[in-house]
């Protein structure tokens, strides 16, 4: 109602054609946003129905325990094979009812070493009575991980399976603790919380358990306790044996075939358990090159599960809650595209924009920005104060990076996504591990290191560009858009840059590096 412009600006269709699609992108990535909200609120509106270990609804009698079976199933792990092998000889369950089945697909000298490793612990030694462990080895390697817990299946003699990846700990009672859980009939799989061997590393593995302290904390935690469904994260697990064969079994046509077969199974009727107070310590990736890779499988697969079991989850009879989270969990890493979208789109929309004040910026730029940024702040700060009671508050420090992290990651991602949804087949080299626990400590990054690309190239071009739209923000006296463009400056920058600085060593050392269609180990 103000006259005092009038006549110095007029719409146009250049300008319709740019800011309409920016504000679409905006509210998509709101409402995924405002879903993190609903997360929270799911976990502590239904806090009375966590699963506990020591709570069991029925308990097995004694002397009546099921026979299980753990499978650990490993591609080229020669540095934690040893570790993997010792804690799951050392669980603590009857050995007349417990087998270990060591699922190797290795083409290196994890073979020879894994075998050995086997042999001695079924001798037994000094402190160790004989195991009842097997080793069987593969050398087609169909269906990878998939193929290889199949193929395990038709030799166990477990009425329960349980699996570890080879970067898994296990503590000596987690039998124990999640067993009694299937003494209730309906109960086809118990899933415990991941943590964290190496979580004080360097300052990217103490973002990365944050990361994953998050998805184990308020999505397991949200969906499980809401009775919606949720999925086995492909290792520190247990499935009840016959919900496998009745699911469809294990198939490969996914890069996350944990998920896949989860949603089958819950489909059938069958009920989950996700005991968030049962840990199962790993090793987190200590390199940005194979925590890039491993984000990017995982947003891959879960495209690729969501083309395939999303019309089927539509059109069953589940309540429309179930079907509207799992609408949300399967397409939730569209983000990463419409974040391309996004940041193509900025610095235009920024220049059309140049003329709004501070109330444009209050109803209209304000909301999105809490429904889109601010809801991954409150997401990750909930799931640390719920496990850190005492120290949760240190969060503070890590948030920036955290959030600049997951925008440094868009570009991989994308990629991902877009193969997902074009049916593109690619391969991918598998995310390495090290045995590496304490900062300062020497790994074997070159055994298993991967190829770089183009990729980081582009990440730094791209936070070039954001350098140049902070300078513009500046300029023009738009504050309130600084910090958040500092974060897409600095999060392609990190990326880029420690992928190219960890990798500048052995750049010459890659190039005969086999690549496989599917990686190791699986996840979310």
């Amino acid at each position: 109602m103000d006259q005092t412009f009038r006549g110095l600006y007029r719409w146009n269709a250049f300008d319709v054609a740019l800011l309409i699609p920016y504000f679409i992108v905006m509210l998509i990535l709101a409402f995924y946003g405002i879903h993190r909200y609903q997360l929270v609120w799911l976990y502590y509106r239904n806090r009375k129905n966590a699963a506990k270990w020591d709570e069991p609804p029925m308990r097995y009698p004694e002397g009546e325990l099921p026979f299980v079976t753990i499978q650990l199933p490993i591609f080229n792990e020669q540095f934690v094979i040893d570790r993997l092998i010792d804690a799951c000889c050392r669980l603590d369950y009857p050995r007349d009812r417990f087998e270990i089945q060591v699922l190797d697909d290795s083409t290196d000298e994890t073979t020879m070493v894994a075998q050995q490793i086997v042999e001695r612990y079924a001798r037994g030694f000094a402190g160790m009575d004989p195991q009842p462990i097997v080793y069987l080895h593969r050398t087609n390697r169909y269906g990878y991980k998939a193929g290889a817990l199949d193929a395990g299946l038709k030799t166990a003699h477990g009425e329960l399976v349980a699996i570890f990846d080879a970067d898994f700990v296990p503590p000596e009672q987690w039998v124990m603790q999640v067993v009694h859980h299937f003494a209730q009939p309906e109960v086809g799989m118990v899933q415990t919380r991941w943590t964290h061997l190496n979580r004080d590393y360097s300052f990217l593995t103490q973002v990365e358990a944050i990361l994953l302290d998050g998805h184990f904390v308020l999505e397991h935690g949200g969906r499980s306790r809401a009775g919606v469904f949720f999925n086995f994260n492909g290792t520190a697990g247990m499935w009840r044996t016959r919900v496998i064969g009745e699911a469809g079994g294990w198939q490969h046509d996914t890069l996350t075939e944990d998920t896949d077969l989860s949603y089958r199974a819950q489909m059938l009727g069958w009920q989950f358990k996700y005991l968030q107070d049962v840990e199962c310590p790993a090793e987190l990736p200590i390199e940005m090159t194979a925590f890039k890779t491993q984000q990017a499988r995982w947003a891959k697969g879960l495209i690729q599960t969501g083309k395939k079991i999303l019309p089927r989850v539509m059109k069953s009879d589940q309540p429309w809650h179930t079907k509207l989270e799992a609408w949300y969990h399967l397409t939730a890493n569209i983000s990463y595209p419409l974040m391309i979208v996004l940041s193509v789109l900025l610095m235009p929309a920024m220049i059309i924009r140049s003329w709004q004040g501070l109330l444009q910026m209050m109803l209209i730029d304000l909301p999105l920005f809490m429904a889109s940024t601010m809801s991954v702040s409150s997401f990750y700060l909930v799931s640390q104060k719920e496990l850190f009671p005492n120290k949760w508050s240190r969060t503070f420090l890590y948030l920036p990076c955290l959030m600049a992290l997951g925008v440094g990651l868009t570009i991989t991602n994308t990629k991902a996504v877009m193969e997902a949804l074009f049916g593109v087949q690619s391969a991918f080299a598998r995310t390495p591990k090290y045995r590496v626990k304490e900062k300062g400590e020497k790994s074997q990054a070159k055994k298993y290191r991967k190829r770089l690309g183009i990729i980081p190239w582009i990440e730094l071009a791209i936070g070039c560009y954001f350098a140049l739209t902070v300078w513009y923000a500046v300029s023009t006296e738009n504050f309130f858009t600084v910090p958040f463009l500092v974060l897409f400056v600095f999060g392609y920058w990190y990326t880029g840059l420690l992928s190219l600085l960890q990798g500048r060593f052995e750049r010459f050392g890659t190039a005969g590096q086999e690549l496989h269609d599917k990686p190791y180990p699986m996840g979310i």
